[in-house]
């Protein structure tokens, strides 16, 4: 580790963010200074000074560059810079090394921990940008099999990361920013800079689904907005419903909604749908029979409503022309409210694969993970030996809770067996090298 630069920080009393940017500094064991500038004026002029004007506190200060303050620093936190600027990374140590990493904390993620921790093989789970996976944006699962009255997501989580944690497992907060498969064992780096090595490694990080990032989108989540139709839809029973989206799951769970519906709204921003034609034939069957209704060239640009009341209208924008959200300022360009009860995202998957790049795994045209599949074992594995899909991440069908729990416990129980074959064959090389010796 190189000498540690000097860390200056302008503070202010009664100031939270300044008491969270100290204690982000202490748990780095970081020497710093401080200077209160409470009706000091001096230390204030010359924080003003130093820092191009600017008198909010915190202000950091690392060997007089100008950092900023507690959002700025976090932010550096959060991708390993700040690290970097203090001179704790240069020696690139490993932190630790597990038999067993897995990658993601959702439901595919927490059944391999419980599975591989039950085996003895000592899990790390690495919690991803979305701790918990998609289901903890779902305020209640009704189809997870042993709950006949239904359970929050963030329940469910929370009482899977308590069983895995009880088996042996480690949860750590972090972001998987590359995996190099070149180097035995693993070497498994975080966007923070932490490295860790393993001797397998689990990819459990699910697949983000795609939204649109319209006000409204953020509070609704869960409550009254969904991505997941057969998760949620049952919940909205009589009501009107929105779909948006205008490809083969648009179509799919648009038609499954009409199962609950009062009428099923398709919202699609072009003249075409980019369905496949039996879906496309499927959605007209149900229009005939008057349980979807399609609004061809229509965007929504804004969701009203309240998390105690649920979705309680949505703002339209139509153009016959297509795309209406580029052409707000035509004149022909018509907007409008329309009141539903709920509304499902379907315009697509994320799969969360960027960090495997360059480890020689194989992904499909939408980056989801290609892994064996098949009958009997290693239906988990991926072309490179040691590295093992679950989950969302490979699953871009089925999608549910209980597949992915299926899944994991499969790649835990394949990961187990290549561990136990690795162990067999270092032993017989070390018997090897022993005999070779006498």
């Amino acid at each position: 580790m190189s000498d540690q630069p000097r860390v200056e920080i302008y503070t202010k009393a009664d100031c939270t963010y300044c008491e969270k940017t100290e204690a982000l500094f202490d748990s780095k064991d970081v020497e710093y200074e401080t200077y209160d500038v409470t009706d000091d004026d001096s230390r204030l002029e010359e924080l003003a000074d130093r820092a191009d004007g600017q008198e909010t506190t915190p202000h950091v200060f690392i060997d007089d560059e100008p950092i900023g303050g507690w959002e700025e620093t976090n932010a550096l936190e959060e991708t390993g810079d700040l690290d970097a600027k203090l001179g704790l990374t240069d020696d690139g140590d490993v932190i630790e090394h597990r038999p067993l990493l897995i990658a993601g904390t959702g439901i595919a993620g927490l059944s391999a921990a419980i599975y591989a921790g039950r085996s003895n093989n000592e899990p790390l789970l690495i919690e991803g940008d979305e701790p918990g996976g998609q289901l903890t944006l779902t305020t209640d699962v009704a189809n997870y099999p042993g709950f006949p009255e239904g359970i929050s997501g963030p329940e469910l989580i929370n009482n899977m990361k308590a069983q895995a944690s009880k088996f042996g497992a480690d949860l750590i907060n972090g972001i998987v920013d590359s995996v190099d498969a070149d180097s035995r064992p693993f070497r498994v780096e975080l966007t923070n800079g932490d490295v860790y090595t393993a001797d397998a490694v689990i990819a459990a990080s699910g697949a983000s689904a795609r939204t649109l990032g319209i006000p409204g989108e953020d509070e609704l989540m869960g409550y009254g907005l969904s991505t997941c139709a057969t998760c949620d839809g049952a919940f909205f029973r009589g009501e009107d419903m929105l779909v948006v989206g205008g490809g083969d799951a648009a179509m799919e769970e648009a038609t499954f909604l009409t199962k609950f519906a009062d009428t099923v709204y398709i919202a699609h921003r072009r003249e075409e749908f980019r369905a496949e034609d039996y879906w496309i034939d499927r959605v007209h069957e149900k229009v005939e029979d008057g349980d979807i209704e399609i609004m061809k060239n229509t965007e929504v640009i804004e969701l009203h409503g309240s998390q105690e009341e649920g979705v309680d209208y949505v703002t339209l924008v139509e153009n016959e022309k297509g795309h209406p959200t580029d052409r707000l300022d035509d004149p022909e360009t018509n907007e409008f409210e329309f009141d539903v009860g709920a509304v499902f995202f379907a315009i697509g998957h994320t799969p969360n694969t960027d960090y495997l790049a360059g480890t020689g795994v194989e992904l499909d045209d939408e980056g989801y993970l290609r892994t064996q599949g098949g009958d009997g074992g290693g239906q988990t594995e991926t072309d490179v030996a040691g590295i093992f899909g679950a989950g969302d991440v490979v699953d871009f069908h089925y999608q549910q809770a209980v597949t992915a729990a299926g899944m994991g416990s499969k790649a835990a129980i394949d990961a187990d067996e290549y561990l136990e074959d690795l162990d067999r064959a270092s032993s017989t090389g070390e018997a090897e090298v022993a005999a070779a010796d006498d």
